[in-house]
């Protein structure tokens, strides 16, 4: 999903309001708000396939896995993730029903409108999240997922996985790549020629 400024300066409280009679969805960031462009079939059929491989993997743990439509809030700035997990008790902004605060995995399928910033400033709000223990970037050119895992408190692992192998989430659960992509990437996406 790509970004293009929207509005600019309000303040959080503002966004809050006028973010949720909006028919789209709008990320808030340093009192700008960005519209979120939508995806190809083959970016939301990776999405799918990433949150049915983790509903099944995690599900016995207690996890919930939420669409693309669930904001996130990072302090004042909000997100919208292409898929989050929450395990446990779900805890929601101060004052808000809808503003989860403490996910435990993030997902984002890259798109070459988004990639710098998923790498880059959302990462680094991410990475503020003391929930947080998995952060996946997903490929919708090759078969592969990035992913980032907290060891030891605040350091963050990373490793890249390809064909044939599984990749391996805090807690044990498993996610197998050839199952996410398999035929996923026939379907019209990045990189096509129109």
């Amino acid at each position: 999903m790509g970004r293009t400024a929207e509005r600019s300066r309000l303040s959080a409280a503002e966004y809050l309001v006028w973010e949720r009679d909006q028919p789209a969805k709008h990320e808030f960031f340093h009192g700008e708000v960005f519209a979120m462009a939508g995806g190809s079939p083959r970016h939301h059929a990776l999405a799918v396939r990433v949150a049915e491989a983790l509903g099944a993997a995690t599900r016995s743990r207690g996890c919930e896995v939420f669409s693309s439509d669930q904001r996130i809030a990072l302090g004042e700035r909000y997100v919208y993730p292409d898929l989050s997990v929450v395990c446990g008790r779900i805890a929601l902004q101060a004052g808000s029903t809808d503003n989860i605060v403490n996910p435990t995995i993030l997902v984002e399928v890259l798109s070459s409108a988004t990639e710098q910033y998923d790498r880059g400033l959302k990462w680094e709000g991410y990475q503020r999240l003391e929930s947080l223990t998995d952060y996946m970037l997903v490929s919708q050119t090759e078969v592969r997922i990035e992913h980032f895992r907290r060891e030891a408190g605040r350091l963050w692992h990373y490793r890249a996985y390809g064909p044939g192998e599984r990749v391996g989430l805090t807690g044990g659960a498993e996610l197998g790549l050839d199952d996410i992509c398999a035929g996923v990437l026939d379907l019209p996406g990045e990189g096509d020629r129109a």
